[in-house]
């Protein structure tokens, strides 16, 4: 067994030698044509690109956490509390839930007659990741000394704690306005306004896909660049080795909050999105599973790999959100079963995530190293040393 995948690595290897180094770059550039012209095969409306739209903002929230734990190592199980505050942002910021205080930037001249706050959706967008970036900060201050399941602990308590916030927001009173709406919610979200585009609606679906593709191009762009410099490559040591990184003078305690303050700058920017995309910001929407389903997706791309964790958020959430409710629903009454496939829809995705653990641990595409640790038996030398020779 061994010796026929080494055999299918070599070949594998073969064939790449023979590509061209820039065929990675003209692939990526072949996908974002795609993506591109994707909607000009679809209508305005339909069903499809609503689940796109869904699937593409879920991909800037799994490649936001990815940064904190695939890049840095940090076991993050709170990452809700950065889609609520991201969400609260736009409430706040695009909305007549401040009643009392009036000012307009930059909106439209229907929007501008509506008591509140109203800020511009790029200006909000902008608010919403200097938010989430602060709290991401504070929520990584407590997590400084500890380590690996500890991490998790305490981000998981940080995460109950905001949606906790978020149900009794109400009770919370600033001059006699609520500070969250509660299971209620707030409603009467401003529709974003974009230069050259106009207003956005419901019924059109294209304006909204082209803008969270570009913010997930704008992600993709930042995570690249970010991976391969300085504080990306401390983040990987820090992965790696905590103890030896820091013994080469890499300093921890910023290296770990800016980790977590990236990262939960792409799931404000996300969170926004969504709020004003869905036209309600409810603490319904805050549940501890959304933490881990975005954690699935990282893990079932690829630990730490950008490429990876694309391919992982595209497939959960259309398997999510457009497969098993649309597609497949009824399956199981073909076979003459009395129940739909939507009611297993958690145990389907802990199936998957068993067989990726099983068969491919290191992710659909993974990131390199973490591919040579899994795959070409680094530390089998060691075991052997320890186990002693073969009789």
């Amino acid at each position: 067994m061994n010796e026929v995948l080494a055999m299918l690595r070599e070949r594998r290897v073969a064939t790449l030698r023979l590509l061209p180094p820039w065929w990675t770059r003209a692939l990526a550039l072949a996908l974002i044509a795609a993506g591109v012209v994707a909607p000009l095969f679809f209508s305005d409306g339909s069903n499809f690109m609503n689940k796109e739209i869904l699937a593409l903002a879920y991909v800037v929230f799994a490649l936001g956490l990815n940064v904190v734990v695939g890049f840095a190592g940090l076991l993050d199980l709170g990452y809700l509390a950065f889609f609520a505050l991201g969400s609260y942002t736009l409430g706040w910021l695009g909305s007549d839930f401040i009643f009392k205080a009036n000012a307009h930037v930059f909106v439209s001249k229907f929007v501008s007659s509506i008591p509140g706050v109203h800020l511009n959706f790029l200006l909000i967008l902008v608010c919403a990741a200097i938010v989430t970036s602060v709290a991401g900060a504070l929520i990584g201050l407590p997590t400084l000394r500890l380590r690996g399941d500890y991490i998790a602990i305490v981000t998981l308590a940080f995460g109950e704690i905001i949606r906790v916030f978020a149900i009794n927001g109400p009770d919370i009173k600033i001059d006699g306005m609520p500070l969250t709406g509660g299971e209620l919610g707030v409603s009467g979200i401003d529709a974003p306004s974009l230069p050259g585009v106009g207003s956005f609606d419901q019924l059109h679906f294209r304006p909204w896909y082209y803008t969270v593709f570009a913010l997930v191009l704008i992600t993709l762009f930042v995570n690249l660049r970010v991976r391969d410099s300085r504080l990306g490559r401390a983040w990987i040591a820090l992965r790696e080795d905590e103890v030896a990184a820091v013994s080469m003078g890499i300093p921890i305690v910023r290296t770990k909050l800016l980790a977590y303050a990236l990262g939960a700058a792409f799931g404000g920017i996300a969170g926004a999105f969504l709020g004003s995309y869905t036209t309600l910001i409810s603490a319904d929407q805050f549940q501890f599973g959304f933490s881990i389903f975005v954690l699935s997706m990282v893990i079932v791309g690829g630990l730490g790999s950008i490429w990876g964790v694309v391919l992982g958020a595209l497939l959960l959430a259309n398997i999510n959100y457009y497969l098993i409710p649309d597609v497949l629903n009824n399956l199981p009454g073909k076979f003459g079963l009395n129940f739909n496939l939507s009611d297993l829809q958690v145990s389907i995705f802990g199936f998957l995530l068993v067989l990726v653990m099983v068969l491919r641990p290191q992710g659909l595409l993974p990131e390199r190293r973490r591919r040579l640790e899994l795959t070409e038996g680094i530390g089998s030398d060691d075991a052997g040393l320890v186990e002693g020779p073969p009789a």
